[in-house]
């Protein structure tokens, strides 16, 4: 049907009552739905990372994930406004979604719990899919609510979809900048949620009056939110990771720093020269037989974590300068609270990117600079290319040594491939590793040297055998057949995650 001259509207009869919904409360719920859409996705990545890892993988599946829901709310919820009147279903869509949205943090935790039966990831991908489909149908159903007339279509489809897509942009940057940076993440969803529940029963008030199912809605949001409100699993969310500090039972001063699920570092308070982890073990071995013994550096860290290894430096080596650029500064602050970190002129942490750091250091002004900078089990790509490693390079002295961590499984793609990318800036490499990792049965840390200067092979074996680690040194030529073909990664090609396989155990 077509409208006539008047703009009688069309597919109505002259006279239909109005909607109830005017063109200012229309584009507050396109806009504020279409900015929840963009929270719940940005909060998904947060709340997945302790069980799932932060690795683009990851990404890629939560980004794929609210895509489908976008896309089918938006072509159920047009379909569904053609065959029931949107009036009767508006609100409850904003409520429901509300409902689900608020109890996802209990529902992934519980599913993680329960992870043996393969419950996380289908639960997660519903927790986002569901009230993503939902929020997305509140759009061509608000459409079809303000589209009294043809002639008026291009300028209703057009201002309600700008509407949309400014408000994804608002939940993106408030999400990012603001939220994730000052609220937890569960505070984020029930407070999402809450907002959600308010809207849908002021939805369904403005378009069909105030009704008995609006306070239904109301009782069953409630009953929702505070099934929400169950503890986290965090000691406290950082803008980056989910952190917990365990103590540990065999020693009373150990502290284990846990970063999303992943043990990132081991702390003794009273001892800074007590180093646990293996890895750490191997740097710190590195550094012993490439300096002379108690001889103060200058060293810069890219990531700090736990800042394990600065403070064995400070320790070992009385008057070492480190400089620490950590992104996160809610891991420092949980440093200084819990772990004991004490910065001063010799220990300066810096919050900023690493390679944003690196690029503020002067050319030969460090002997050593160490790499243990991670997103989950994956090193930020940014730090591994050729580039970075070139400025690494422009930083040391001609006697430096760059020590950098790494985690792989398996084949050791991204080893082989970081290793020959080193390769291809100093003169001289090493890869130390267990024997398994090597033989690509087993999977875990690998540390990788590179220096212009000899490195001395034998000095670092016996150091590493004093520590009792069974690990292996390879080194310059021996290197040729474990690098193999492998790519050097650039800035315009580093497929770090493909290259992992963050499936194995360390």
């Amino acid at each position: 049907m077509t409208p006539d001259p008047a703009g009688t509207p069309a597919g109505t009869a002259a006279g239909t009552p109005a909607t109830g919904l005017g063109p200012r409360a229309a584009g507050a719920l396109v806009f504020g739905s279409s900015a929840a859409v963009l929270v719940v996705e940005l909060v998904a990545l947060r709340l997945l990372a302790p069980y799932l890892g932060l690795t683009l993988e990851t990404n890629t599946v939560v980004i794929g994930i609210a895509l489908a829901a976008i896309a089918l709310g938006s072509w159920a919820g047009g379909r569904a406004a053609d065959v029931v009147d949107p009036r009767r279903t508006l609100g409850a869509l904003l409520a429901v979604s509300g409902v689900v949205v608020a109890l996802t943090p209990l529902l992934v935790r519980s599913a993680a719990e329960l992870d043996s039966g393969g419950l996380l990831l289908p639960t997660a991908t519903l927790t986002i899919l569901v009230p993503g489909a939902l929020l997305a149908a509140v759009t061509p159903m608000v459409t079809k609510l303000r589209l009294t007339t043809l002639a008026e279509t291009g300028t209703v489809v057009g201002r309600l979809s700008g509407l949309g897509t400014a408000g994804s942009i608002a939940g993106t940057v408030v999400t990012g900048f603001v939220l994730v940076s000052t609220v937890p993440v569960s505070t984020i969803l029930v407070g999402l949620g809450v907002l959600l529940v308010l809207a849908g029963v002021a939805a369904d008030w403005r378009v069909r009056g105030w009704r008995a199912g609006a306070a239904a809605l109301v009782l069953v949001g409630a009953a929702g939110l505070g099934a929400a409100v169950a503890p986290g699993g965090c000691d406290v969310e950082t803008t980056y990771h989910c952190a917990v500090v365990e103590d540990d039972p065999e020693r009373p001063d150990g502290r284990v720093l846990v970063l999303d699920g992943v043990r990132n570092s081991y702390v003794d308070l009273s001892d800074p020269t007590y180093l646990d982890f293996e890895y750490v073990q191997a740097a710190a071995t590195v550094v012993d037989t490439a300096f002379p013994a108690g001889e103060a550096l200058e060293a810069f860290h890219l990531g700090g974590g736990g800042l394990t290894l600065p403070r064995y430096l400070a320790e070992v080596r009385p008057g070492t300068s480190s400089v620490v650029s950590e992104i996160d500064a809610g891991v420092i602050e949980v440093d200084r609270d819990r772990l004991g970190l004490e910065t001063g002129p010799d220990l300066e942490v810096r919050v900023e990117d690493g390679r944003l750091g690196l690029d503020r250091l002067a050319d030969d002004s460090r002997d050593l600079v160490v790499g243990d900078a991670f997103g989950g089990v994956s090193v930020p790509w940014h730090l591994t290319t050729v580039e970075a490693v070139d400025d690494v390079h422009r930083v040391l002295r001609s006697d430096g040594v760059y020590v950098m961590n790494l985690i792989d499984h398996g084949p050791l793609a991204f080893v082989r491939a970081e290793t020959a990318t080193l390769r291809e800036v100093f003169d001289h490499v090493a890869v130390l590793a267990r024997p398994a990792a090597f033989a690509g049965t087993a999977g875990g840390n690998v540390v990788v040297v590179g220096s212009d200067r000899l490195l001395d092979l034998a000095a670092l074996a016996a150091g590493l055998e004093g520590r009792d680690l069974t690990w292996e040194v390879r080194a310059d030529a021996d290197l040729d057949a474990f690098t193999g073909d492998a790519e050097v990664l650039t800035d315009a090609f580093a497929p770090v995650d493909q290259l992992l396989t963050p499936y194995g155990s360390a």
